[in-house]
């Protein structure tokens, strides 16, 4: 039956592109016309059954299983097709599409995020070992989208220019107090204290981020100038010149998204600017797949602009200039990838295969989402006046390119 209700899915599924699955049965089934051509295998005679009820948990975790088996483990090529697919067609099985109506109904309570929760999700993914982010990320261990003014740039450049582009937005003069929410291992915060002369208060969620945050500021003789706090933003009392969060927002969940834009308002001076950094969808409000929240992002969502804006609407706070980064972030997970390829048998001695499959399917597939998905990254600069920030675009382009130039090296 399951292996019938499969082939019914994928002819209907597969749009562009030729699919070849062989079931465990040896049956093969064969779905879609021309280029591209992937094949895959199935182990698991359950698979079919899986991937019926919920394709995107079954295919992530058939891969990292080894049950699910990509022809010459193009697993870049295969989730670009799939994911292109998608994008084109609503179609999904009867079972799959229920399960997706119910994700929908739930999301609230999926989403639903007090402090307590918070802390947890953010240990499942930002308290693995420190060193396993060392295999990937750039010195300054920037874990978000970079800046690709020029699509030459290396990793290390464009991270610069990301926090150069971020700082000319937040309109930072020496002696400003600034707020980093979800500070990550404090790159950013150690930035805009020791370059443009800004006093940070950071704050994470994570046990891991804060000890190196620490860390870093100590050997940087920034101590004077930085601070780290283990705290809920929701807990943290102001007044601050400048806000900043970067890639935090994707875990605040829609049910607070008022909360938060609220406390953003509340924490700014008259004359303050904020700048949110996050990755967001191009389509109608959803719900996360399950396997990026099993596995990956518990309690994590990317959001629609219009639910951004309707909770900034709300809270009284102005909307002073929206940018959207449409492959930015496919560049940056091009580079982890490989970075983590390139390493990858120091992250096997860290963990395990299985470990080393799911972190391979997760870098692709997000970077497959911005490539042939409707994944972009939204930067919203947000003020108490509308009148916060000069009248065009034009002061954020001056410095850019010399600080980029002096810090890409460090």
């Amino acid at each position: 039956m399951w292996d019938r209700a499969l082939e019914a899915f994928l002819k209907r599924f597969v749009q562009v592109g030729t699919l070849t699955v062989t079931l465990a049965s040896g049956k093969v089934i064969r779905a879609g016309s021309g280029e591209p051509v992937h094949a895959i295998t199935l182990t698991d005679p359950d698979l079919p059954r899986r991937l019926c009820l919920s394709p995107d948990l079954a295919f992530g975790e058939g891969y990292m299983d080894g049950t699910l088996l990509i022809e010459g483990d193009d697993l870049r090529g295969i989730l670009g097709m799939l994911i292109g697919n998608q994008s084109r067609t609503e179609y999904m099985p009867l079972w799959a599409g229920l399960a997706g109506r119910v994700r929908g109904l739930k999301r609230g309570f999926d989403q639903w995020n007090p402090a307590h929760r918070s802390q947890a999700n953010v240990a499942h993914h930002y308290d693995l070992s420190g060193a396993l982010y060392d295999l990937f990320l750039d010195a300054d261990k920037q874990y978000s989208c970079a800046y690709f003014r020029d699509p030459g740039m290396t990793l290390e450049e464009a991270q610069a220019a990301k926090k150069a582009h971020i700082a000319g937005k937040l309109l930072i003069e020496p002696g400003m107090r600034v707020l980093d929410i979800g500070c990550g291992w404090g790159g950013m915060a150690l930035t805009l204290a020791r370059d443009f002369g800004a006093r940070v208060v950071g704050v994470t969620l994570s046990q891991e981020q804060i000890k190196v945050a620490r860390e870093r500021a100590a050997a940087a003789g920034l101590a004077d100038r930085v601070e780290f706090h283990l705290m809920d933003y929701r807990k943290v009392e102001g007044p601050f010149d400048r806000i900043v969060s970067v890639g935090m927002f994707e875990h605040v969940g829609v049910p607070h998204y008022r909360e938060y834009f609220g406390k953003v308002r509340d924490l700014l001076t008259p004359d303050g600017v904020a700048l949110i950094h996050t990755i967001g969808r191009l389509r109608q409000p959803t719900a996360s797949g399950p396997w990026i929240t099993k596995y990956i992002f518990p309690g994590g969502y990317c959001p629609a602009l219009s639910e951004m804006a309707a909770a900034i609407e709300k809270e009284e706070i102005e909307q002073t200039d929206i940018e959207v980064w449409r492959h930015h972030y496919a560049m940056t997970l091009r580079h982890w990838h490989d970075r983590f390829v390139a390493r990858i048998d120091e992250a096997r001695a860290l963990y395990d295969d299985r470990f080393c499959r799911m972190w391979r399917f997760y870098l692709i597939a997000a970077e497959m989402s911005f490539v042939a998905g409707h994944q972009v990254v939204f930067q919203v600069q947000l003020a108490r006046r509308k009148d916060a920030v000069p009248l065009t675009r034009d002061y954020l382009y001056r410095e850019e390119a010399p600080f980029v130039a002096a810090h890409a090296a460090e």
